[in-house]
């Protein structure tokens, strides 16, 4: 995995650099390094499964949509490079073949963030995917096409189902964003009202293929002229917001203001908050949704005051498998990580090529983190559904019904057919 370093970002770089994954042709990937954000900006070359994997698990990208992007990237690059080398890798000798090395390297891709839906479901399309060609080939009549053949088409199929997958999800975004955000102007009252907004964590471009999910709808908003002024949550222990929402905010000059994780309740004592909008990386059927550490604690305080609570995710990370909340899988992030913090020098100090110079800064005792139980550090929480007014996709603004507690999101997903 080769890592492209810029010099200090000027405001072109850090507009390119909002975009989580970049294609540059066919058979290349680069994504940006987000640990290094906002003050650094560093392309890394995904040129193999693995380096994805890692890429995912280390958090060097994030984002629930966005994961699921490059996992398929990732696959479409590996097959693009084996069909063009010589000799062909063996696994190109029959549909069979294909299949046996694809699904474990799938399988294997989904182990680097399993709470992540939207990984899962990439995955588990593509290899459903090729589950139905390799069954398509097997009962053809005979004569037919050669195993070898059969395989390079096989191949090339799923080379541009999975590119269709890590490009989708910007004009989703853009749908939801519409539909969420015209669906809270009329709620509040319709013209003239001016809405402040809340978010946690970062839900933008650099966690999608573009425009984001709950920032894509603070966007929308302040592009309709309806927005007053859009707040987020540092988002501890890796600072998603203050490192990368701060960015795009700053970058697409959408008036702003940060607030510690722990600033949420007084926020809505001395501030009009019209609304709080999050992302997902997991809701299960009836509404209960899995998102970044602390959306619960902003769910609890938005009811206390009465406060629109609303989702913003593609469908794709609406798994109707799971009945509740009690069913998704929680990411215990390693003890270390919440022990830690990292940014720029300050006063700024650069290095010879101009850039910023960062460092890595352990804030606890050592111990803290070496300790058994020493740290509890959950990477996500479940906010259950009766917190949550409004679950906003690209298909439907899901609302629950009079007396209720919960979604019924299967309905909804019938009901938009």
């Amino acid at each position: 995995m080769k890592s492209i370093l810029g010099s200090q970002p000027d405001q072109i770089q850090v507009m390119d650099a909002l975009k989580s994954i970049r294609t540059l042709d066919q058979d290349k990937i680069d994504i940006v390094n987000q640990l290094l954000l906002p003050h650094t900006i560093e392309y890394v070359q995904i040129q193999t499964i693995e380096h994805a994997h890692d890429a995912i698990k280390s958090m060097k990208i994030r984002g629930a949509p966005a994961i699921g992007a490059l996992a398929s990237l990732s696959i479409a690059t590996t097959l693009s490079s084996a069909i063009k080398a010589t000799p062909r890798p063996d696994f190109l000798a029959s549909p069979s073949s294909l299949e046996a090395y694809i699904v474990p390297q799938l399988d294997y891709l989904f182990t680097a963030r399993p709470t992540a839906v939207n990984l899962g479901a990439a995955t588990r399309r593509l290899a459903k995917f090729l589950s139905q060609a390799v069954t398509a080939h097997q009962q053809q009549p005979e004569p037919r096409t050669s195993d070898g053949d059969a395989a390079l088409a096989i191949a090339n199929d799923l080379i541009a189902e999975a590119r269709l997958i890590g490009g989708e999800d910007k004009a989703q975004n853009i749908t939801m964003s519409r539909l969420g955000g015209d669906w809270l102007h009329k709620r509040i009252g319709g013209s003239g009202k001016y809405l402040n907004i809340l978010t946690v964590c970062n839900t933008g471009s650099l966690a999608t293929s573009g425009y984001g999910t709950a920032l894509g709808f603070i966007t929308y908003l302040h592009e309709q002229g309806l927005l007053e002024r859009g707040y987020y949550t540092q988002t501890a222990p890796y600072h998603q917001g203050s490192r990368l929402t701060s960015l795009e905010l700053h970058t697409l000059a959408i008036p702003s203001t940060m607030i510690c994780d722990t600033m949420v309740g007084s926020l809505f004592q001395h501030k009009p908050i019209h609304a709080v909008a999050v992302g997902a990386d997991r809701i299960a059927r009836n509404g209960d949704t899995a998102n970044k550490i602390g959306t619960y604690n902003a769910a609890v305080l938005a009811a206390r005051h009465k406060i629109a609570f609303i989702v913003v995710a593609p469908t794709s990370t609406v798994d109707l498998s799971i009945p509740d909340g009690t069913g998704i899988p929680i990411e215990h992030r390693p003890p270390l990580e919440a022990c830690l913090v990292r940014g720029a020098l300050h006063p700024a100090t650069y290095d010879a090529s101009g850039n910023k110079v960062q460092a890595q800064v352990l804030i606890t005792p050592s111990a803290v983190g070496e300790t058994k139980d020493g740290v509890y550090n959950p990477s996500f929480d479940v906010t259950p559904a009766d917190l949550i007014t409004a679950i906003v996709t690209e298909k439907y603004v899901a609302v629950k019904r009079e007396g209720e507690a919960s979604f019924d999101l299967v309905r909804e997903a019938k009901d938009a057919e």
